[in-house]
């Protein structure tokens, strides 16, 4: 039996998609001239600070673009600011090192009309221990520690909704409900695609509590629940579908595949570099926001419109 010929795609918007990536690599694309540098006075008691919020995350987000120390990045922050012929101070490391543990990053985000579909998934990221060379020539010489990013992605505009970073001991399925309540209330949820995992009755109820439609797989030893909530009942109907129809045609019938475009923005995130940089758990949560608003960034400046042709 001869295998099928493998699907060809085609990029429809080359000519564009091209113009944003060479806008990606501007340097002068992520300084915003009418950003509010200085922090306002609030009028608490104590030294008020001097550099705003949006301040901080800009200098942020260039140390995680180009991988640079906090003395490096004051220095190319500093350089930026006199190409843009704006005489602003710019903070010192000690500076940046002392807010972004305090920092509610600002992620930005497209709307696109209709209900708001979610692909979910989750992924290990390390910050403390050896390179995968070194652990394969060497062996493990010390103990290696990871933590769990849990993205939730809008299928329609590729942007990131909702993020969550947690230890790796903490399983997949107790984080969704939290990842839905980032989602605002008056915007209407339509389906949500995880994988098994999220197979729970706590997930469906989530779920199913925001008016959403959950696309899960049930899972290989899964069992009829108790009819005796909606959510219940909406998990049987896709079990019942499951045995039927087969696993397979279930998941071509509800388009359960478009996860694989969650497991690619995991890649794009790691992007910025296999591992993060800083040691305090409220730094690392800022920085992974950080990298995730910078993603949402590239995305609004241009996307590839694919399409398939054979």
């Amino acid at each position: 039996m001869s295998k099928p010929k493998p699907a060809r795609y085609r990029t429809t918007n080359w000519s564009a998609y091209n113009a944003a990536l060479r806008k990606r690599g501007s340097l002068l694309i992520w300084l915003d001239k009418e950003m509010v540098w200085h922090a306002p006075h609030e009028g608490r008691p104590g030294r008020p600070p001097v550099f705003s919020n949006a301040a901080i995350q800009f200098c942020l987000s260039i140390k995680v673009l180009f991988k640079l120390p906090l003395r490096q990045t004051a220095g190319l922050v500093a350089s930026l600011l006199r190409l843009a012929g704006l005489d602003w101070p710019v903070p010192d490391y000690s500076t940046l090192s002392r807010r972004q543990k305090t920092l509610k990053v600002q992620i930005p985000y497209r709307r696109a009309g209709g209900p708001l579909n979610l692909l979910v998934d989750s992924t290990g990221i390390k910050f403390l221990g050896d390179g995968e060379w070194q652990a394969r020539k060497h062996g493990v010489q010390g103990r290696r520690q990871w933590r769990k990013v849990h993205l939730a992605m809008d299928t329609a505009t590729s942007d990131i909704r909702a993020v969550e970073f947690t230890p790796s001991r903490d399983g997949d399925s107790p984080v969704l409900p939290d990842l839905l309540d980032q989602i605002p209330e008056d915007e209407d949820i339509g389906t949500v695609t995880a994988d098994g995992a999220y197979d729970t009755r706590r997930c469906h109820g989530a779920i199913n509590a925001r008016g959403g439609t959950a696309i899960i797989p049930i899972r290989k030893n899964g069992r009829p629940w108790k009819d005796d909530c909606p959510a219940a009942r909406a998990r049987n109907e896709t079990l019942r579908a499951t045995r039927h129809y087969g696993r397979a045609f279930w998941k071509r019938w509800t388009g359960y595949h478009a996860r694989s475009r969650v497991e690619a923005r995991m890649r794009c995130l790691k992007a910025f570099g296999e591992r993060i940089a800083a040691r305090d758990p409220d730094r690392q949560t800022a920085e992974i926001h950080i990298r995730v608003a910078l993603i949402n960034r590239f995305n609004a400046l241009g996307t590839a419109e694919i399409v398939r042709v054979a």
